[in-house]
């Protein structure tokens, strides 16, 4: 067999997580990057610099034989630390004794995974290369160089890992019967910053995501290696408050001072920052086809931006790099039946984590804070460690069970959700959800809801 050839546009960590895929079964891939190689200049000024991976972001890396020490410079984060307005703090576990999320830099998996695309002899990497055009009849690529000359490259096939303003995404708009949608959510944000202490110490609690929950809008922090902590304030672009809204630096202070003042303690001039910064947009991208003539596909964020609420943008990228690999062997690379394999299984559970990121929102900002929502999630915990194969947590689910599709776990979700709220209802439930009785009524409830997910 002619060994065949890739063009993959775009070389953030999905993008290059896909070339090493498809240079491992075989294929000549051109990894093509708009901006400078990450390894030599920053290129994410401007964007979050963290990000939360989980199981499925572990597990999908293994499956194309990255190894376990992509894990040496990520923090576990066992549960949530919840931080209400008196300042008393709560914790909410993420799952069972030991499960965690992992907080990661964005530019350090970014180039762990280059410098593995670089010691594959099938790829080569190009960067300051900004696509200008791509035939979706042929897979041939336009790209301008960062010396303004304007460069043709062919291939057999060709994926845009772009991102969620993706440029190949924007090009396939005049493709025939191509549906597209972009969704702004109400809420911007911003990021902040917790220095180390003196020491080079975390000046918080180290293994934990901690959340300053205020219904309509949160404040987030997740650790860095450094001792520092990443902070992103989410809120809404237009209203009371909001980012429109905060223009004098009197008024950032204010909003400061009563939403957050335990968290002044430790910020890095809030107001300064608040004051210098652009609130970014967040917005949902919905498509369909992922792929064009059998020639071209989209993958990661170019083909389902999500919002970050659920921290599965990344994780559902490397899922998709991950089912692609397999679908490889399953069809024997015959792509025109690998990419209708693969758009038509991603493209569900693609919807399906978008539109739990997007309720997530309202878990992390809003009932977090809520005692009665705090006991739901204990109730649930305690069940499931009691009886696994009957009841697994909705989060756990999406973020611990990899072999859970994200459409499934919506389902089972949704079905979980009716019977904690028959649970939730019960009379004096905060004095009663430990005793036998809840747990048994728990186990009883309706067959025809509880046996719909097995």
């Amino acid at each position: 067999m002619t060994q065949k050839s890739f063009t993959v546009v775009g070389g953030g960590p999905v993008g290059a997580l896909l070339a090493i895929s498809l240079a491992r079964h075989g294929y000549r891939v051109g990894l093509y990057e708009g901006r400078p190689d990450s390894r030599r200049t920053s290129i994410y000024q401007g964007k979050s610099i963290n990000i939360a991976l989980s199981d499925r972001g572990w597990t999908s890396m293994e499956r194309i034989g990255i190894p376990e020490d992509a894990k040496a410079q990520a923090i576990p984060m066992y549960h949530r630390t919840i931080h209400d307005l008196d300042g008393s703090l709560s914790r909410i576990p993420y799952g069972q004794e030991g499960d965690a999320i992992w907080s990661v830099s964005r530019e350090g998996i970014n180039q762990q995974l280059l410098d593995i695309a670089d010691a594959e002899a099938n790829i080569s990497c190009h960067f300051q290369h900004r696509l200008v055009d791509i035939d979706f009849a042929t897979a041939t690529t336009t790209f301008e160089t960062g010396f303004g000359t304007q460069v043709a490259v062919e291939a057999d096939f060709a994926f845009g890992a772009d991102g969620a303003n993706s440029k190949v995404r924007r090009l396939a708009h005049s493709f025939p019967r191509f549906s597209y949608s972009q969704t702004y959510m109400p809420q911007c944000y911003i990021e902040l910053n917790i220095p180390a202490g003196a020491d080079g110490s975390h000046r918080l609690e180290k293994n934990a995501l901690h959340i300053w929950p205020r219904k309509d809008f949160m404040l987030i922090a997740l650790p860095n290696p450094d001792g520092s902590f990443t902070c992103t304030l989410f809120m809404n672009h237009s209203g009371d408050p909001s980012f429109e809204g905060l223009k004098e630096e009197a008024q950032v202070q204010a909003f400061f001072d009563t939403y957050f003042a335990d968290a002044l303690d430790y910020l890095e001039d809030p107001v300064d920052e608040f004051m210098a910064r652009v609130a970014a947009p967040l917005f949902l991208v919905h498509v369909f086809p992922w792929s064009f003539n059998h020639k071209v596909g989209l993958i990661g964020d170019a083909a389902h931006a999500i919002v970050p609420y659920y921290g599965q943008g990344m994780n559902c990228g490397f899922e998709d790099c991950a089912e692609l690999n397999d679908l490889i062997g399953q069809y024997d690379h015959d792509w025109k039946r690998i990419f209708a394999a693969y758009e038509n299984t991603r493209k569900p559970n693609g919807d399906a984590i978008a539109e739990l990121a997007k309720r997530n929102f309202v878990e992390m900002s809003d009932l977090s804070g809520d005692p009665m929502f705090q006991l739901r999630k204990k109730i649930e915990a305690r069940f499931s460690e009691a009886h696994p194969d009957l009841w697994i947590p909705l989060y756990s689910m999406v973020t611990f069970s990899p072999e859970i599709p994200y459409a499934e776990a919506l389902r089972v979700g949704d079905l979980q959700e009716t019977v904690m709220d028959q649970i939730m209802a019960l009379p004096n439930i905060e004095q009663q959800w430990d005793q036998p009785g809840v747990m048994e009524r728990l186990h009883r409830l309706p067959s025809e809801v509880l046996g719909e997910k097995q």
